[in-house]
């Protein structure tokens, strides 16, 4: 019989770069951390690897074996925690926490004036009181404001033990002195804070949550520089996710959005914004389209009077009249025997999307949905309406032009006068005159309306509209070269805005107002609103910010198809 070979067979449990990730796990969405980022700081503030790190969620299976377990170093904090606590106890430290405090509060020689205040923050223990007697005494001299801060940091070391005793709870006999009490109480404030990142970080496998320096005080080095390879690992796999979605490291090392990011991002808000769509909260608004029926449909019906021959289903016709003929020949067809395919309109359409961002629009976050549903509205009509027309329009005390690429950074502009009533104006055609100058938080509808309506003027379609998106009353518009700044709002403004929709109206241009919620709407609000939208024809939309991407994309896919029986 053959000898069998000896040897050692060595079992790998650590980094398997076949398995991690695991091949049947999708990548980590990182575009949408690192864009919901960018719409709420626009372009004041970058996205660092560290800041990304913390935002993407990974499966926790990923990071299964790749060093220490999670598991293992809670179950090493809790078993220190509980020595510990079972060691020393709490009552004789406030003891002498107390009398510490009451022994300098006594060696202090306080002059007649100060004495009540004096008296008062040592009764109550209050350390704003013997702060301001602090500044009052350096007008006295000597070794008063020494003597003070001395006791300010007794009454601090009294209250801290005060509040490791309340919180924690000392089983043990062996008594403490007051800076080993505060050593304690520091020590066990940081487990209870490690032991917090590492209950997150094994749900998530945000490893970059753990604070590896306050880690390495209590675990072994090499546990340690396990978990920090295992946290560079992790990195790298975000890095590497990051930059196949789109998301590029400039020379600084910060993450920035390129066109990819932007696609990608616009994608998944599509699909997220119509998978979660339903007619009875959808906002569908039926309206007359007018454009031709080119889309052409599998279903069809009997010819009528009036149908284009173009659209003729020619094989289902021939076997109508075969049926209703038989073999006789020639084969004659008659009106009956027709097949029409049905049509889909799809015509093309000019928008102009109005973004409020006047001061109001910070409230809760609305400027972030504004944002949020222009990159969505120009996702959809790149991806599936490429040739209709878009603009879209910054409102303001002005009203800009913004191209597709500037919206991400757009932010409501910061109040900068705060008097209860504002009536001031400006002349524009005056060069000393910047923009800088003029406070930027108004809301100015008539001018915006004006840009839009010359936008849209000269676009080859019919189907031309305006999507106005707002808080409430206009508060600026321009006559002539006079931009005027009127709060509250002025009868006047509105007069100057209802001319300009007018105006818009005339030229064929539909108003669709989507008013947000904001804390200072009120009635008289809503009725500008409906004032405007009945002397138009036009149409209000009354949404919660959250759902206002829906509502104007489905507004618009709903305008834009239309079944021609």
């Amino acid at each position: 019989m053959n000898k069998r070979l000896g040897g050692i067979i060595h079992a790998y449990q650590k980094y398997d770069p076949a398995s991690f990730p695991p091949p049947s796990e999708p990548p980590p969405d990182l575009v949408t951390p690192a864009f919901e980022q960018a719409l709420m700081y626009g372009e004041f503030r970058e996205l660092s690897e560290e800041e990304l790190a913390r935002a993407v969620r990974l499966d926790p299976s990923q990071i299964q074996g790749l060093g220490p377990s999670i598991d293992f170093l809670k179950a090493m904090l809790e078993e220190r925690k509980r020595k510990i606590l079972e060691t020393y106890e709490s009552r004789s430290v406030q003891k002498k926490a107390r009398k510490a405090f009451h022994s300098a509060a006594k060696d202090v020689r306080i002059p007649k004036k100060l004495a009540e205040t004096y008296r008062q923050a040592i009764n109550r223990e209050q350390p704003y009181l013997l702060e301001s007697l602090w500044y009052r005494a350096e007008d006295h001299g000597g070794s008063l404001s020494t003597d003070l801060l001395k006791v300010a940091a007794r009454m601090g070391d009294k209250h801290n033990i005060e509040e490791l005793a309340s919180k924690y709870e000392f089983t043990g006999n062996e008594s403490m002195s007051v800076p080993k009490a505060l050593e304690i109480k520091e020590e066990l404030e940081k487990i209870d804070e490690l032991l917090k990142q590492l209950e997150e970080a094994a749900k998530s496998a945000q490893i970059g949550l753990i604070d590896m320096d306050m880690l390495s005080e209590f675990a072994q080095p090499g546990d340690m520089e396990q978990l920090e390879e295992m946290r560079r690992q992790v990195e790298n796999l975000i890095r590497e996710e990051a930059e196949r979605q789109g998301l590029q490291r400039d020379s600084t090392g910060q993450f920035r959005l390129t066109p990819h990011a932007y696609k990608i991002f616009q994608g998944r808000l599509l699909e997220r914004i119509f998978s979660e769509l339903a007619p009875s909260r959808s906002g569908r608004h039926h309206g007359n389209v007018v454009g031709e029926g080119a889309v052409e449909l599998q279903q069809t019906k009997p010819y009528e009077f009036g149908d284009s021959v173009a659209n003729m289903d020619i094989p289902q016709t021939v076997i109508n009249a075969l049926l209703r003929q038989g073999d006789e020949r020639p084969l004659r067809l008659r009106g009956d025997d027709i097949e029409i395919h049905k049509t889909r309109n799809h015509p093309k359409c000019a928008t102009c999307v109005i973004m409020d961002m006047s001061g109001s629009m910070r409230y809760d976050g609305q400027y972030m949905n504004v944002k949020r549903m222009a990159l969505a509205l120009q996702g959809l009509i790149q991806s599936e309406y490429p040739g209709d027309f878009l603009r879209f329009i910054e409102m303001y005390t002005f009203a800009k032009l913004r191209a597709p690429g500037e919206i991400i950074n757009l932010m409501p502009k910061p109040v900068t006068i705060h008097d209860p009533w504002v009536r001031l104006k400006a002349d524009l055609s005056d060069q000393n005159v910047s923009e800088a100058q003029i406070h930027p938080h108004f809301t100015n509808i008539q001018r915006s309306l004006q840009l839009a309506r010359q936008n849209l003027v000269h676009c080859d379609t019919p189907n031309r509209q305006i999507v106005l998106i707002t808080d409430g009353l206009p508060t600026a518009h321009c006559e002539d070269e006079w931009l005027y700044m009127l709060y509250p709002p002025d009868p006047r403004t509105e007069q100057a805005t209802m001319r300009e929709a007018a105006l818009c109206s005339k030229e064929g241009i539909t108003i669709n107002i989507f008013l947000v919620p904001s804390w200072s709407q009120s009635e008289e609000d809503i009725r500008f609103a409906n004032r405007m939208a009945q002397s138009t024809s036009g149409r209000v939309f009354f949404t919660s910010g959250n759902n206002l991407d829906r509502f104007v994309l489905w507004d618009y896919v709903q305008n834009k198809r239309e079944i021609i029986a």
